[in-house]
């Protein structure tokens, strides 16, 4: 205050209480991939971590989904067969290859979104003109550093990439999460992990394992195996999906044409050829009965209405539909496990361990994984734990682990440590900023003391530490000859000491039974 000099009353205020600390969000995935557009009213959101809330907003910034584009081929075709289906017909084998480049960004996301996904960050690297690259999408991860409020990092498209490349783009999620950022976490996918361990090109979990590294392992978590789901439906495909209609029109016409004369003079027999003929249509060939081509909405309107007749005519067209269907439904779980995360934050806490759910838009894993198989993923020498996705009787799919890769450690083998402890070192230390420069005395010490216990006490309160009682599920000390000598003060150092005691998973139950002797 002022000096005194005026005969008066003075008001002097102090303040009785510390600030608080204000809890940090844990739920903000940072999404990178490739998107339809990324426009924000004219202005390019290209390469720009835009926050969004929901679908919709999805949907207005950053479009819709990729086409997929298949190929149809006799199965003795040398060519690769991309995540692909097959048919048999009249004796032959067919196989359906998937061209263009197999983006799954955009149906990650919608898998994130149906399981509880809210607010999150999307950086779009490239549209669907562009190849999927590993500079690419590196070079959205390097967008994040500017960004404080992401908590996970999620990276669909790098399992589009070889398994190189691939592999790459993860360690380089864990470098971002562990080694610059250390405030979020990296959900990763298993490159190839919608085959068996005991596949011919090789087991994909040991693949991973041993091409992850062993850096910043503490801030990541993968998933295996793969999972069908429900995202993309029926009226999302049609013949306009097929690159070689040709193909499909010969197929068709050979499966519809019947086997008389005088069958083949039919009206139905007719309508069904005149059907077929179209499919191999192009934008002048529709037509109406005097001649005139027909305008946008009306060829789309017939393309429909053909897509419909070929479904209720065809079941090899139904066969072959589904098969693509099923191809385009097979995902890798990253997007899942983010809207997972989110929706156990906020229905129990970063501190409650995200496992034991259960994943909507999900069919069943890509591999059925028993007890037996799931020995070597959650424990292993390596102490690289990969968390399995299993299906249970009567239960559905669930995600069945919740182990960092870092499984061989005591202080962050699991999931809910590392992120709790994310939480709460990010919370405090934005709310310590307020006492850089502060005097360096116990005026502040005792500040800055109450401030984190408030803040500590109340995580307690919410079940997010273990203890009785507040003193045994947390410690906070700070003051000279206690966490500082003289030295550290003359240097500029405040050093504060917080000790916690997280919550760990009961991921063991071991229920004892013994006979014991009749008393009545």
């Amino acid at each position: 205050m002022p000096p005194m000099k005026t005969p008066g009353v003075y008001i002097v205020e102090k303040s009785a209480f510390p600030s608080s600390v204000v809890e940090v969000a844990t739920a903000v995935p940072a999404f990178i991939g490739y998107t339809e557009k990324a426009d924000n009213k004219g202005k390019s959101l290209a390469n720009t971590p835009w926050r969004i809330t929901s679908a919709a907003e999805y949907h207005a910034y950053f479009g819709g989904a990729p086409k997929a584009t298949v190929h149809i081929e006799d199965e003795t075709a040398k060519t690769p067969q991309p995540l692909g289906g097959s048919f048999a017909f009249e004796g032959k084998r067919y196989r359906l290859t998937r061209t263009g480049n197999p983006y799954a960004f955009y149906h990650s996301m919608l898998l994130f979104f149906q399981n509880g996904g809210g607010a999150c960050y999307i950086v779009s690297v490239g549209d669907y003109a562009a190849d999927i690259e590993a500079a690419k999408l590196r070079d959205g991860i390097e967008q994040l550093v500017k960004e404080q409020e992401p908590t996970m990092v999620v990276i669909p498209d790098a399992v589009r990439l070889d398994f190189d490349n691939c592999t790459s783009i993860q360690q380089a999620a864990l470098q971002h999460c562990g080694g610059k950022m250390k405030n979020r976490f990296a959900i990763l996918d298993v490159w190839g992990g919608h085959r068996t361990r005991q596949d011919k090109e090789g087991d994909p979990v040991a693949n991973f394992r041993d091409s992850v590294g062993i850096n910043f392992l503490d801030f990541g978590a993968a998933y295996y195996p793969w999972i069908n789901t429900t995202i993309v439906q029926d009226s999302d495909l049609n013949y306009e999906n097929f690159d070689n209609p040709d193909v499909l029109q010969k197929l068709l016409s050979t499966e519809l044409t019947p086997k008389s004369a005088e069958a083949a003079a039919t009206p139905r027999a007719k309508m069904q050829a005149a059907a077929v003929a179209k499919i191999t249509n192009k934008k002048e060939d529709w037509k109406d009965s005097q001649g005139t081509q027909l305008d946008d909405a009306m060829v789309a309107s017939e393309k429909s209405l053909l897509n419909k007749a070929l479904i209720a005519m065809s079941p090899l067209y139904n066969t072959i539909l589904k098969e693509i269907k099923d191809s385009l439904n097979l995902l890798p779980p990253s997007g899942a496990m983010a809207g997972v995360y989110t929706m156990v934050d906020n229905t129990r806490g970063v501190w409650k361990a995200p496992a034991n759910v259960s994943l909507s838009s999900v069919v069943a894993p890509a591999v059925n994984i028993t007890h037996d198989d799931q020995e070597d993923l959650n424990v292993t020498t390596q102490g690289k734990s990969i968390n399995a996705i299993r299906s249970f009787i009567g239960e559905g799919t669930l995600v069945w682990g919740a182990r960092t890769l870092d499984g061989n450690s005591l202080d962050w083998r699991y999931i809910q440590v590392r992120r709790t402890m994310l939480m709460l070192e990010e919370s405090i230390r934005l709310a310590a900023k307020a006492y850089v420069f502060e005097n360096n005395d116990a005026n502040t010490w005792v500040t800055i003391k109450s401030t984190i216990r408030n803040f500590l006490t109340n995580i307690w309160k919410r079940g997010g530490l273990a203890g009785a009682v507040p003193d045994d599920a947390f410690g906070v000390f700070v003051g000279l000859g206690e966490t500082m000598t003289p030295e550290d003060i003359l240097e500029g150092i405040l050093r504060v000491t917080v000790l916690v005691a997280l919550i760990r998973p009961a991921e063991f139950i071991e229920i004892t039974f013994q006979q014991q002797m009749q008393k009545s």
